[in-house]
């Protein structure tokens, strides 16, 4: 049944979006490298963009599963916080 929550956009879309936001970092600091810039670039915004989408989905998502299947609706929520905190993790390490 666990494999059932999967095959929702909710359960995935969040993790799909930390990724890419991960990806806009991890391509800012090959192309760009640390240092700050005097304005926020268009992969500041896009980040920011993509971590900001998630709430909603994420929302829905909750409103949604976690009266249906509480165990696995938490399971996938908890994967999916952890996935913003990995897509952070550069963020916060460079004090962007």
């Amino acid at each position: 049944m666990s494999g059932g929550i999967w095959r929702h956009p909710g359960a995935w879309a969040p993790l799909v979006m930390s990724l890419a936001a991960l990806v806009v970092v991890v391509g800012h600091l090959v192309f760009v490298g640390t240092a700050r810039g005097t304005d926020e670039g268009a992969s500041a915004h896009l980040f920011q963009l993509l971590i900001a989408a998630q709430v909603p989905v994420v929302g829905f998502f909750a409103i949604r599963w976690l009266r249906r299947m509480p165990g696995h609706a938490v399971g996938v929520m908890a994967l999916q916080a952890a996935a913003v905190a990995v897509a952070c993790a550069p963020v916060w390490y460079f004090q962007w």
